[in-house]
């Protein structure tokens, strides 16, 4: 019966996504629009079969946003934590956090190429800057929101700073740090092909724009549908990761 309700309730979406793509191959067959202007689905996805080097592409796009995200994951999990446990680090620290996001990140790349070359450290780096931010204010914010009269229990109990945060801090901020981590997953491809449209020799970001640079249209496209799906799936991993996280607590809570 779960597994219906869920079928169901992805339908919608199914179904929309289908009449767009319909919708476009046939205003595209019927007004008769040339393919380098808009190609239709179909060349989209016959396209996608056919990409030059794709596995090397997806891959390094890949490695990179997957290494800034996990790079994000620590640095902002422990910026979070300072923030927290230090009142006057959060003071310090949230409005240098506000001010990093104001800066566009395509303005920051070149300076990243120039310090660190060409290779994949520029990339991940730009992914970084894109992805820390969700997760450190999430986590924060999600620390500062677990019950005060909790904390105090078990501090009236003898427990250490430590104790407060395995038993009571980390649990109850966990559901923040998920949604911090959504929102991280789906920038970090995102940043990873930033970073390759400034500088490299290899990603699908670079991959776009040498396809685009010799118009082939319906490639450009079908890379783009790949960067989508790489997205989606590391957006549902991290989705996986927090309904396991779920699962797990409500068993725990249910045995004990």
């Amino acid at each position: 019966m779960k597994n219906r309700f869920q079928n169901i309730r992805w339908a919608p979406a199914a179904i929309l996504i289908s009449a767009l793509l319909l919708l476009w191959e046939a205003a595209v067959r019927l007004f008769g629009v040339p393919g380098y202007v808009l190609p239709p689905p179909t060349r989209v996805f016959a396209a996608m079969l056919n990409l030059p080097g794709l596995n090397a592409h997806l891959f390094a796009t890949l490695l990179e946003a997957v290494a800034g995200l996990l790079i994000s994951v620590a640095l902002g999990a422990l910026l979070a934590l300072l923030m927290d446990a230090f009142s006057w680090f959060k003071r310090a620290m949230h409005p240098l956090l506000v001010v990093s996001q104001t800066v566009p990140v395509v303005v920051l790349a070149p300076l990243l190429l120039l310090y660190l070359g060409f290779g994949y450290a520029p990339k991940i780096a730009t992914v970084v800057l894109m992805c820390f931010f969700p997760i450190a204010v999430s986590l924060s914010d999600a620390l500062g929101a677990v019950p005060r009269p909790l904390v105090d229990i078990l501090r009236l109990m003898g427990a250490t700073r430590t104790q407060i945060y395995t038993l009571a801090k980390l649990p109850g901020a966990l559901p923040g740090f998920f949604s911090g981590l959504r929102i991280s997953a789906t920038y970090s491809v995102m940043g990873a092909v930033v970073g390759e449209w400034l500088g490299g020799d290899r990603g699908l970001g670079f991959l776009m724009l040498r396809l685009k640079n010799a118009y082939a249209l319906d490639k450009v496209f079908a890379v783009i549908l790949y960067i989508v799906l790489t997205s989606s799936a590391l957006y549902f991993v991290a989705w996986a990761l927090e309904g396991i996280y779920r699962h797990r607590f409500r068993r725990s809570k249910t045995s004990g």
